[in-house]
This record gives C-alpha cells, structure tokens and sequence, in this order.
C-alpha cells in the first residue's frame, strides 16, 4: 500500500542525509517504526536484526572492567530515601 504523507522538506533531506551514512532509506525507516508499532513479533525478524546490527559498535580501545565500573557508581550521588 502506497501513503502519502506531508512532512517539511528540511526536515526530510536531514533525515535523508542521516540515514545515507547508514546506507538506509526513510522508506525502510518508516516501515521498521510502524512494525514496531503494530507490534510485529517475529523471533525470525529479531534474529535478523541482530545480525545486520551486529559488531556495528566502536568502543575506541576502551575494554570493559568491572572494578573501573563499581568505582564509578561509588562517585555517583545516592538518591535518598
């Protein structure tokens, strides 16, 4: 089914240009969002999309620690009761 929709065209060429970096379209985009909405739950679909998302990440070097980790949650301030 075709939908036409109105949206400003600065806004659309933004969005455009930042999907491109991630060789997506708005088209997929909007499709994926309303799946999502509409609740489309399909383990096959999940598992696909784990592994086009899979090893996308850049942790610049930095190795997870878990000592480094408890330290830095003992320097965040404790909410009170």
């Amino acid at each position: 089914m075709n939908v036409t929709l109105s949206i400003d065209e600065k806004l659309v060429e933004r969005v455009r240009t930042k999907l491109h970096a991630s060789g997506r379209t708005i088209n997929q985009e909007i499709r994926e969002h309303l799946q999502h909405i509409a609740g489309d739950d399909s383990p096959e679909r999940d598992v696909q999309e784990y592994i086009r998302r899979a090893g996308q990440g850049n942790s610049h070097g930095w190795k997870w620690n878990r000592e480094e980790i408890y330290e830095e949650r003992l320097k965040w301030p404790r909410k009170q009761a």
